[in-house]
């Protein structure tokens, strides 16, 4: 990884949301929140964290690495289940405390639970949520389609 400061340090509001250096606010954990969406589709595969070092290392492969909150580590998407996710655009917002990654992903598949995107459920809303019945838990649908692979094939049983 590179030893130069490819981020900023924030200072006045006109530098952060006019200015052209980065400058990336991560929160009081040393995260910042990365939408990830399909750089052809606009469809998005995920969310998840990044801390310094995973933008950085992003920034420096051209690979989405995150931070995994569960686990601790840093998660080189792919790494395991060979479905890599290749940045075509890393956009940061006007605050510079979110990102959009644009990606190709490799494989076919984002979630870990094997469909193609970790949004694979929605939520009955307005009349339909109101049909359900609002006296108990909501049903979700699912609208992910087949799963793309097998978690247990690729990542064994846990």
């Amino acid at each position: 990884m590179s030893s130069t400061p490819i981020f900023a340090e924030r200072s006045d509001k006109n530098q952060i949301e006019e200015g052209l250096q980065l400058a990336p606010k991560f929160d009081q954990d040393g995260l910042i929140p990365v939408v990830t969406t399909d750089c052809k589709t606009g469809e998005v595969l995920m969310v998840a964290y990044m801390n310094r070092e995973a933008l950085q290392q992003t920034i420096e492969i051209g690979e989405a690495v995150y931070w995994s909150r569960s686990r601790q580590v840093l998660w080189h998407k792919g790494a395991t289940s060979g479905m890599v996710q290749k940045v075509k655009e890393i956009c940061i917002d006007c605050d510079q405390d979110a990102i959009v990654l644009r990606v190709e992903m490799i494989g076919g598949a984002c979630c870990h639970v094997g469909y193609r995107s970790c949004f694979y459920r929605s939520i009955p809303f307005g009349e339909d949520a109101k049909r359900a019945g609002m006296d108990r838990p909501l049903t979700l649908s699912l609208t992910g389609g087949e799963k793309v692979f097998d978690p247990n094939e690729v990542y064994g049983k846990k």
